[in-house]
């Protein structure tokens, strides 16, 4: 079985897994899946839920293409030529209630050429964020790293991570971070075990907080306010996602590849939260720090 094939049974599983225990979590919703093919070669399999009990919407993306990029943005990614491989899986959860953080994650494996590469990670975007859930998140995924060896680095990624994610146009930060790591080469089977470690632990990281704020009050102001913070989400995916754009320059299906867009968002001209607020207590947790290491 060639690498391609065997990274793409993984992510395949990782949907699977991950999907069930969502449902779990969501107690009311379930996922729809379409199939489809990509006319350029090769297709995956699209999973959403909409309206459920916590989620508003839920996407769970697995995808396995092939075909040849432009001779520009070939040049963008390592390898010779413009014949590629992709497999991966992806998700983005949008919760209804402004106390869950969205979060999103995402692992894919690339071939180009003689060249192939893991790249993901994830990371959390709070609107009323609670430090202890911020600290799990971020103690999570060190512990995963700290099970692998070099390349995988914690601090690394973290800090590939609060610099990815990373609104410039507005200078901000979109969320409080996790990981990030792209052009990971070496040791395919090791890299793989990193890369199924992260899946594996991605509800962990994630469906701890849901169970703690899923129950927490909110009214039509905080509601807004996740609306209003959502808009940063829509503005980071439409102008600096690698995936966002890969999957647009590469002839990928627009329903898979926009599924990450939250369904109700809302801008406001200028809209500064008052000072003393909940809301703006917010800019205090977007500014990198070492969470991991905090109690």
């Amino acid at each position: 079985m060639n690498s391609s094939y065997q990274a793409a049974g993984l992510f395949r599983a990782l949907q699977d897994c991950i999907c069930a225990g969502l449902e779990k979590v969501d107690g009311a919703g379930v996922f729809r899946a379409d199939d489809w093919q990509r006319e350029g070669g090769g297709g995956g399999r699209t999973r959403v839920l909409a309206e459920g009990g916590v989620f508003e919407k839920a996407g769970v993306n697995f995808s396995k293409v092939h075909g040849d990029m432009s001779p520009e943005f070939a040049k963008q990614l390592p390898g010779e030529g413009t014949t590629f491989e992709a497999t991966g899986v992806s998700l983005v959860l949008h919760p209804r209630s402004p106390m869950i953080p969205t979060v999103h994650a995402n692992f894919r494996f690339l071939t180009k050429g003689e060249r192939c590469w893991f790249g993901g990670g994830a990371d959390m975007t709070p609107y009323y964020p609670f430090r202890e859930d911020v600290i799990h998140f971020h103690k999570t995924w060190r512990a995963v790293c700290s099970r692998h060896p070099p390349p995988v680095d914690y601090a690394r990624f973290k800090k590939w991570c609060d610099e990815y994610f990373y609104l410039a146009h507005r200078q901000e930060p979109r969320g409080v971070g996790g990981i990030f790591f792209d052009y990971l080469e070496g040791d395919f089977e090791r890299l793989l075990r990193f890369v199924q470690d992260c899946g594996d632990h991605f509800l962990d990281a994630y469906v701890p907080i849901v169970h703690r704020r899923k129950d927490l009050p909110y009214g039509e102001n905080e509601r807004r306010w996740q609306e209003y913070r959502r808009g940063r989400y829509v503005e980071f995916n439409l102008i600096y996602d690698r995936g966002t754009l890969f999957g647009l320059r590469t002839g990928g299906r627009i329903e898979s590849i926009l599924m990450s867009l939250p369904p109700v968002v809302r801008w406001h001209y200028d809209y500064q939260p008052a000072p003393g607020s909940r809301e703006a207590a917010l800019h205090e947790f977007l500014t990198p720090r070492d969470w991991a290491a905090e109690e």
